[in-house]
């Protein structure tokens, strides 16, 4: 009796179960099925053979395929769902000589768009159901749909292992956000859970750590709540209060209002919450108090109970929890990272700067994002209201020291690094956060500063300045030299460069800026050497030209002219000579732009400087 039909199936080895069924009609089939297999099982190598060898192959296409693709097709559409987004297909060679030959490759290359696009989306070559490679390229079956069907559960395997669903892969963290994720609190035996709010998991700071606090990361989130209702009370209050006081409709300001009953009542509870002080402390109290001392020394926090009323240390831990939220928002956004340049703006009169390199200011203003400034005394607080109130009391409308020069707004003042040490020292302070390679901070008495500034009806505002050794062995002119950001790109910088040069002359000396020089003093300095030299070429009208006699009528180093000549191309070594060539091209161009600047204010006049070199240089 002839066994029941069963359709093809995988074995659990990878292979197809030939044994189909003992009908006669189904013997052919089988057979050709397995000549198939047999001549189908071919290498890589094999499958770059010419297409004569690949048609010479007697191949059938087995019936059993038919009833076998709906499932398979099933499966391949399943994973295209997974990956919806239209992605071209990229062949290997591989696949390229399959879509050539019989129709048993041609199974491969399955009929569906969609699963074929699904197919092809893998760049990665066809895996084993172990989901490795292969240990022979021969174990490779290229026409059997069932392998592909067990490689395509293999890679949805292998993608599942290696976390390809995007919503469990973590979010990219910014910057700063990265950088407090590897940051350890610095307290001695804290592992950074927690925080002194009671707000968030973990902590990077002393200001928040509940250890140093003496507490732990659970009492934190009991005050928390504690907090939170307190809050809400005084907001309660806060806002009724403020009806009160719109239906009054009172326009006097609040410093000459007498207090409310309800002021009243609340400074008489105050006064008697103060009166509960506890008289003194206890021997136990202070031994206890001793011992925590010695034991911990300053990673952490004293204890503070029972040296004041229960109400002013409430309110003290109420502001100290306040201040380090307020820290922890200005870490989150980026404000404050640690080992870095802190201070990422100023305040500095009306204009509000970006800082682009680290000053070594104080520490307790170095960790604030924002510095504010006096610009006429240039002192540095931490706050706007104290900047607003010492802007009431300051007297300063100008730097200290002498004015040498003034022509209409613009005036430059000579200022002693020994006589006015402070300002000099702030001045210094302020332009490193615009220089990279200045070194001079405090050590200030052995220069003078020339400070540029504007005038108008509020006073003389700072430009930029340079400073200059008193007694220089090299001849500089230049120490230093700053243009402020807010007046860059407006003339300003060869105006001081200018000046520079116009003392060397008043001197009868030659003299040179100190290397090395930044990015924009470089272009700065080329630039007002190649306009000295071309307003010296185009007034020259003799045929022979010494580089010492320009060095002596422009007080410009000969070295600084040789690189200018040289950049310009007008230096020239012919028959043992050195020529400059006069380049009328240039010189040209340099008097149409004299022209466009013959109305500007932004040219210094040498009658309009009323200085004398001082002793001692």
């Amino acid at each position: 009796m002839p066994r029941r039909k069963r359709n093809a199936g995988s074995s659990s080895d990878g292979t197809e179960d030939s044994d189909f069924s003992t009908d006669p009609e189904h013997t052919d089939s089988s057979e050709s099925d397995g000549t198939s297999r047999q001549s189908a099982r071919v290498t890589r190598s094999s499958a770059r053979l010419s297409q004569s060898s690949q048609d010479s192959s007697p191949v059938r296409n087995p019936p059993s395929f038919g009833t076998e693709e709906p499932v398979y097709s099933t499966r391949r559409v399943t994973r295209s769902q997974q990956q919806p987004t239209p992605v071209t297909p990229k062949k290997y060679p591989l696949r390229q000589t399959r879509s050539s030959g019989s129709e048993t490759e041609q199974v491969v290359d399955f009929s569906d768009r969609d699963t074929k696009n699904a197919a092809d989306h893998d760049e990665s070559p066809p895996r084993t159901p172990t989901g490795n490679a292969p240990s022979s390229e021969s174990d490779i079956d290229i026409s059997s749909p069932n392998v592909s069907h067990d490689e395509s559960i293999a890679k949805d395997m292998s993608m599942k292992d290696s976390g390809s669903d995007l919503s469990h892969r973590p979010k990219r963290r910014r910057f700063h956000e990265s950088y407090n994720f590897n940051m350890k609190c610095p307290t001695p035996g804290c592992n950074s859970l927690g925080h002194l709010t009671g707000k968030h998991e973990r902590h990077f700071s002393i200001s928040g750590c509940p250890l140093y606090h003496n507490l732990s990361a659970d009492e934190c989130k009991l005050c928390s709540n504690f907090q939170v209702r307190a809050q809400s009370r005084d907001k309660q209050i806060e806002e009724r209060m403020l009806a009160h006081r719109q239906d009054d409709n009172n326009r006097h300001a609040t410093r000459h209002q007498a207090p409310t009953e309800r002021q009243l009542r609340y400074k008489e509870k105050v006064a008697e919450l103060r009166k509960k002080r506890n008289s003194g402390l206890s021997k136990e109290q202070k031994e206890k108090y001793m011992e925590h001392r010695q034991t911990y020394g300053n990673t952490r926090e004293p204890l503070l109970e029972n040296l004041t009323s229960e109400y002013d240390l409430e309110l003290f831990r109420r502001a100290q929890a306040r201040a380090s939220e307020d820290l922890e928002k200005l870490r989150l956004q980026g404000q404050i990272t640690e080992g870095s340049n802190m201070i990422k703006t100023i305040a500095f009169g009306r204009y509000e700067l970006d800082t682009w390199y680290h000053s070594p200011y104080p520490e307790e203003y170095a960790r604030l994002g924002r510095l504010y400034m006096c610009e006429f005394c240039l002192k540095y607080m931490k706050s706007q209201t104290i900047l607003r109130r010492h802007m009431a009391k300051c007297v300063w409308k100008h730097p200290p020291g002498d004015e040498i020069y003034r022509k209409g707004s613009i005036s430059v003042f000579e200022v002693d690094g020994k006589k006015n040490k402070i300002y000099c020292q702030n001045l210094c302070l302020l332009a490193k956060l615009f220089l990279d390679h200045k070194t001079l901070y405090y050590d200030v008495e052995p220069f003078l500063f020339y400070v540029m500034t504007e005038a108008d009806n509020t006073g003389c505002h700072l430009i930029g300045y340079f400073s200059k050794e008193k007694n220089s062995f090299l001849n500089y002119n230049v120490s230093c030299i700053l243009t402020m950001p807010q007046y860059m790109r407006q003339g300003y910088g060869k105006m001081l460069i200018d000046f520079s040069y116009l003392l060397s002359k008043v001197e009868e000396k030659v003299g040179s800026p100190e290397r090395p020089l930044s990015d924009l003093g470089l272009i700065s300095y080329r630039s007002y050497w190649k306009e000295v030299l071309l307003r010296y070429l185009h007034n020259f009208q003799g045929k022979e030209i010494s580089i010492k006699e320009i060095s002596q009528e422009t007080a410009v180093n000969p070295v600084d002219i040789v690189s200018t000549l040289q950049a310009l191309q007008m230096l020239k070594y012919w028959k043992g000579k050195h020529l400059v060539l006069k380049r009328q091209d240039l010189i040209d161009e340099w008097i149409a732009k004299e022209a466009k600047r013959s109305n500007s204010n932004k040219i210094m006049d040498p009658s309009c400087l009323k200085w004398t070199p001082p002793k001692g240089t």
